[in-house]
């Protein structure tokens, strides 16, 4: 599966996830990011949150140059 994002107007990236049926839900996590992971009680929300999840760490990264 892949997590895509437009980060800006014209830049969309895409990021690999791999989702995992857990007890609670779905489970998602973005190897190419370490660490970045969410999760959701459907399949749906699990790539939403992931989704964010994404974006945040992306934001962190930038943010500590």
């Amino acid at each position: 599966m892949l997590a895509i994002l437009k980060l800006e107007r014209f830049l969309t990236v895409k990021y690999p996830v791999v989702l995992q049926r857990t007890e609670e839900g779905f489970s998602v996590s973005c190897p190419g990011l370490p660490g970045c992971w969410s999760q959701g009680e459907t399949e749906q929300e699990a790539l939403e949150n992931v989704q964010s999840a994404i974006q945040e760490y992306l934001a962190a990264v930038r943010d500590s140059r």
